[in-house]
């Protein structure tokens, strides 16, 4: 019953409850008991997020990479990502490599790239496993090491990563 999950969400955040204030973000932005609201689902993210809630942290670095409810900012979505990331958050780890492998928000950096995908990756994050897989692939931040690619492609691969099954069958048709 989303609009009862709605009103007792709201009686919790409105006392300062971070948790709370994430859910209800969480139910602006999927439209669950109300109409879906991005701008909304910014304001309960932000009250979360400010109180160090890691969850909110990486939905505020989402909305503004992607330009949802706010202008899209690259810089802003970093500064959120990089406070979740800071605190084991595996999502904002594997985004915060995303951000800096592809120079959003920060200079492009495959060094800082591989630390944060590396850290999503021992948490069982298939996508940041792909990718340390093709940097080990194409030497991007480090040397070229088929090994270790093949490594990363496996564990991605045995997640049901259809790019890494892919790359997995090239490497061993190549022999690689």
């Amino acid at each position: 019953d989303d609009k009862t999950a709605m009103k007792w969400y709201r009686l919790a955040a409105e006392q300062g409850d971070a948790g709370a204030q994430n859910n209800l973000g969480l139910m602006y932005y999927n439209g669950e008991g109300v109409p879906q609201n991005h701008k909304t689902a910014i304001k309960w993210f932000r009250l979360a997020a400010e109180q160090g809630q890691s969850e909110s942290q990486t939905s505020l670095g989402h909305m503004y990479d992607e330009g949802l409810g706010v202008p899209e900012d690259d810089k802003t979505a970093v500064k959120w990502l990089t406070l979740a990331a800071e605190q084991g958050d595996s999502d904002a780890q594997f985004n915060l490599g995303v951000m800096y492998d592809n120079g959003e928000g920060v200079p492009q950096n495959y060094k800082t790239a591989m630390k944060w995908y590396r850290l999503a990756a021992e948490q069982g994050d298939s996508d940041a496993q792909f990718n340390l897989g093709v940097m080990y692939d194409e030497g991007l931040g480090v040397p070229e090491d088929d090994n270790t690619a093949a490594k990363w492609y496996t564990l991605a691969a045995e997640q049901g990563d259809s790019d890494a099954q892919n790359n997995l069958g090239v490497m061993y048709e190549n022999g690689e």
